[in-house]
């Protein structure tokens, strides 16, 4: 399998911004603009880009619809972006709007019907469910509402679900290692592979270095990538290079 690097930027009010482990209050901003930095990444060789709306995660009021106009509108590179989507009308204007692919993410655990629902009428090519895992002994349990709560289902009991309706993306993130450049966690992502191979993983959270990329080379479809590029310890460039080779 082909693992495709995929840099990534969290938008907070139309700035670029890093949570560790999804805490609002560990906020650190950026001073350079989103499309800057995607178009930074799109000439390196960036062929998807993620973004993640952080201001619509919290509040569906406030979500950065025209901002994220702008930017796809603005790149060539594919678009995916996520942040507490939960409406078909978000999915469609995403959509309609130059996005490529939707991530949807606590919906997938509050409301399943409905999330198969936005499955089938725009295509498992066009979703992408983030199922955000809390390591919890050797289980994983998953979070909800932008990491703030955890929920009682089990990821591989989710998967399961999904599998049988076709699903074919996810965004798998281990919250523990989130925004911290500790490593990434390579069991997780193996032990999903290995039960379901028919789905593309794209692993996040904890990328410190080349050597996490290496580690997860074939296992998984994509690795987004965030702090560790927006702090140059590795270019896109070198990121790629890292996964074709």
């Amino acid at each position: 399998m082909k693992s495709e690097l995929i840099p990534a930027l969290d938008l907070i009010d139309g700035e670029v911004v890093r949570l560790v482990k999804g805490a609002y209050e560990s906020k650190q901003v950026y001073d350079f603009k989103p499309l800057e930095k995607l178009k930074v990444y799109e000439k390196a060789g960036a062929k998807w880009l993620h973004l993640v709306d952080l201001s619509g995660a919290k509040e569906p009021s406030k979500r950065q619809f025209e901002l994220i106009k702008t930017l796809a509108s603005n790149v060539s590179a594919n678009l995916q972006v996520g942040g507490g989507i939960r409406t078909k009308t978000e999915v469609k204007n995403l959509l309609e709007s130059g996005v490529k692919r939707v991530v949807i993410g606590s919906l997938a655990l509050t409301n399943p019907q409905f999330c198969v629902e936005i499955l089938r009428e725009f295509g498992a090519d066009k979703l992408c469910l983030a199922l955000d895992v809390k390591p919890v002994g050797e289980d994983f349990y998953l979070a909800l509402n932008a990491w703030q709560d955890t929920s009682e289902k089990r990821l591989f009991e989710v998967l399961e679900f999904y599998a049988k309706e076709g699903l074919k993306h996810i965004l798998c993130t281990d919250i523990s290692k989130d925004g911290t450049l500790s490593g990434v966690n390579v069991k997780l992502y193996e032990q999903i592979a290995l039960n379901y191979p028919q789905i593309h993983i794209q692993a996040s959270g904890g990328v410190a270095g080349l050597e996490d990329l290496k580690k997860l080379k074939g296992i998984c479809s994509g690795v987004i990538v965030g702090k560790a590029l927006l702090e140059g310890i590795f270019s896109v460039e070198e990121g790629l290079r890292c996964l074709t080779n």
